[in-house]
């Protein structure tokens, strides 16, 4: 009988023990993952943190970039103020002459047409002989055109002075010499760019 109780005694000795065990086990688990948790949020927060000081960094660069960005300075005119105004009055002066020129001979060709009278001749094909009439007031058409182109020349030319490219060939970008643009004050191009014809022009 003392033998029987003793085996109960043990075995229920037995089933206790392991049952206090457990839950220090598992205190010890939940506060592994707990940190183990922990650990991983850590980490993701300093992602989020570092992208962001990225991404600002990245905006004050491309600000600083901006606002360090050196304006583009107009280029440096080849002459003297003095030079240029000289220029300027020159082509102010031509540009009045050819204006003046143009309306004479448009208001020409205007009075030509009024004083036409209906039953006058036309061009005649056959005999190679045209109303006069019609004649000068064709002529005097073709004078006014050419002087208008005179006219968008000069303003050309004042638009160069206050840009600063006066006096640089439109064409091949050399400097014309000084001399040619007293002569010609609106000259646009170097004489060898000139004389080439229709060759430097631009398709």
């Amino acid at each position: 009988m003392a033998t029987a109780k003793k085996a109960s005694a043990r075995k229920a000795a037995a089933k206790k023990a392991p049952a206090r065990k457990r839950p220090a086990t598992s205190s010890k688990a939940k506060s592994a993952a707990n940190k183990a948790g922990a650990a991983k949020k850590a980490p993701a927060k300093k992602a989020v943190a570092k992208k962001s000081a990225t991404k600002k960094a990245g905006a004050a660069k491309k600000t600083s970039a901006k606002k360090a960005a050196p304006r583009r300075k107009a280029p440096k005119p080849r002459f003297g103020e003095v030079f240029l105004e000289k220029q300027r009055q020159a082509l102010l002066a031509e540009r009045r002459r050819y204006t003046e020129h143009a309306e004479r001979y448009e208001a020409e060709a205007e009075q030509l047409v009024s004083e036409r009278e209906p039953g006058d001749v036309q061009f005649d094909e056959e005999s190679g002989e045209g109303d006069s009439i019609a004649v000068e007031r064709d002529r005097a058409l073709q004078i006014s055109a050419r002087e208008r182109e005179e006219i968008a020349e000069i303003d050309a030319a004042l638009a160069r002075i206050e840009d600063g490219t006066y006096g640089i060939c439109v064409v091949s970008g050399k400097p014309i010499p000084k001399e040619r643009l007293e002569a010609i004050p609106h000259a646009s191009m170097r004489v060898e760019v000139k004389s080439s014809g229709p060759a430097w022009r631009r398709p």
